[in-house]
């Protein structure tokens, strides 16, 4: 799973996820993606397991970038432990994820395999997604 190797700040506060991704918003890799329609935080293992079901589809035909990294702790307090006595420790990492952002992408495969592919991620996450692909001009 994913995870950053070194964190500048061990225990990080919650934050709130306000207005539309400005980066990270268009296809720069691949030429099909899946975009975040809603705000949410994506964990690690919700990213391995959408990206496991999509290079299973596709059986090694395509190349897929991951464009979302989780490298915000949450912390969590043991179950049965009394309210207080400060924080919990790192429990695991999610990605921030705003509407508009790209979450994947894709490359080397026909439209109608790279749409179920996604589909199947699409299930695998959090939050609303929605399939692009690159127009081509002529």
């Amino acid at each position: 799973m994913l995870a950053p190797k070194k964190v500048k700040h061990r225990k990080w506060q919650r934050g709130r996820i306000r207005g539309n991704a400005t980066s990270g918003d268009r296809l720069h890799f691949g030429s099909f993606g899946l975009k975040s329609q809603e705000p949410r935080w994506v964990s690690s293992r919700q990213i391995e397991a959408a990206r496991r079901a999509m290079t299973r589809f596709v059986q090694r035909g395509a190349k897929i970038w991951i464009r979302i990294f989780p490298d915000k702790p949450v912390t969590s307090k043991g179950n049965e432990i009394p309210m207080g006595k400060g924080k919990g420790a790192p429990d695991h990492f999610v990605a921030v994820v705003k509407p508009g952002t790209m979450i994947f992408e894709m490359e080397g495969v026909d439209e109608k395999t790279a749409r179920e592919a996604m589909r199947l991620a699409a299930h695998k996450l959090p939050c609303k997604t929605k399939f692009v692909s690159k127009m081509y001009k002529l």
